[in-house]
């Protein structure tokens, strides 16, 4: 799978002419001038973003994770700090932070970048924060079947720092764990402590 920068949500693009003519009227009914000459390309531009920032509906994200590999591996792996945007599904409003996924394999790993992938897999949709925590544990999960899993999560909601509650800066943060990070209260702390770092 190549990175979601080389997709683009084809259902936009099917429907280019019916977005940009409903972002047009938002812009009206919200009391713009849509004649203004800084709005005039405003519904295509918002069309195209919409082509990127929704691209994670092209790709089943199973195929994030690519090939797996054989290997004697059974110690933990950490990828930490992988950066996400995505759209909450509740305000249209865009919300960001940083991914920390751990595993233990049992014979299978995949290569690093593929771990991003996966992140802008999920990420790419309307959606909610818990829910990117849950896919990308699952995923791993499903696809690697690891010894265990843990993934936290790290997010900036625009629509609770810039509107509603305006708290600027407050920060939510998830947590899924699968397999032995379940039981072992050890795992955990050692992973909780490395993405520290």
């Amino acid at each position: 799978m190549a990175g979601l920068k080389d997709y683009v949500n084809t259902q936009v693009d099917a429907n280019r002419e019916q977005i940009e003519h409903h972002i047009k009227e938002i812009l009206r009914l919200v009391g713009e001038d849509v004649e203004r000459e800084g709005l005039l390309d405003t519904p295509a531009r918002v069309t195209r973003m919409y082509e990127e920032i929704f691209a994670g509906y092209e790709v089943d994200p199973r195929d994030a994770l690519g090939v797996a590999f054989d290997e004697n591996h059974e110690e933990l792996v950490i990828v930490k700090d992988i950066t996400y945007y995505s759209q909450c599904e509740h305000h249209m409003a865009p919300f960001f932070g940083k991914v920390h996924i751990g595993y233990i394999p049992s014979g299978k790993i995949a290569g690093l970048s593929k771990f991003a992938r996966l992140v802008e897999a999920i990420s790419r949709r309307l959606q909610v924060q818990e829910r990117i925590t849950s896919e990308i544990a699952d995923i791993m999960d499903e696809v690697l079947k690891p010894h265990g899993v843990m993934v936290v999560v790290e997010g900036e909601h625009l629509c609770m720092c810039a509107r509603g509650v305006k708290k600027p800066g407050s920060k939510t943060v998830t947590m899924a764990t699968r397999g032995s990070f379940r039981t072992d209260a050890a795992q955990r702390a050692e992973f909780l402590s490395l993405i520290k770092q």
